[in-house]
């Protein structure tokens, strides 16, 4: 099983950020954190990276219900929403499958809301 869902999008960087967060919204998702992956690299590394910033998107609804179900399940929150500029200037967006990642919590309460969340992770990156 796949961890992620991934599509390459014809546009820049700036704007793949923006479309990204407009479709999380759409989808009831906010982003709470966002890291900007070249930056740190830059800073504390002195390494040189293409452009790279991980969204930590979360669906408050599904969080509360999750962690109703599991309480520990904040250790594999928020969702990531990856955004990154490959070498020939290609823009790739990835989510992860909270599907495969729920697995490692071996509780099948939670299968239904990562199932629900699974879709609407899905939808995002196809409409992308």
């Amino acid at each position: 099983m796949s961890y992620h869902f991934t599509k390459s999008i014809d546009t820049t960087f700036d704007q793949a950020i923006e479309q990204v967060t407009a479709a999380l919204k759409e989808e009831g998702f906010g982003v709470l954190t966002e890291i900007d992956v070249k930056e740190t690299f830059k800073k504390k590394l002195d390494v040189d990276y293409p452009r790279y910033k991980i969204l930590g998107a979360c669906n408050p609804n599904f969080a509360y219900q999750a962690l109703q179900k599991e309480n520990k399940i904040g250790t594999m929150l928020p969702c990531n929403v990856v955004v990154q500029e490959k070498d020939d200037g290609a823009i790739e967006v990835s989510a992860v499958d909270p599907l495969a990642s729920m697995q490692a919590a071996d509780n099948e309460e939670l299968e239904e809301i990562a199932g629900q969340v699974q879709q609407r992770l899905k939808k995002i990156i196809e409409s992308l």
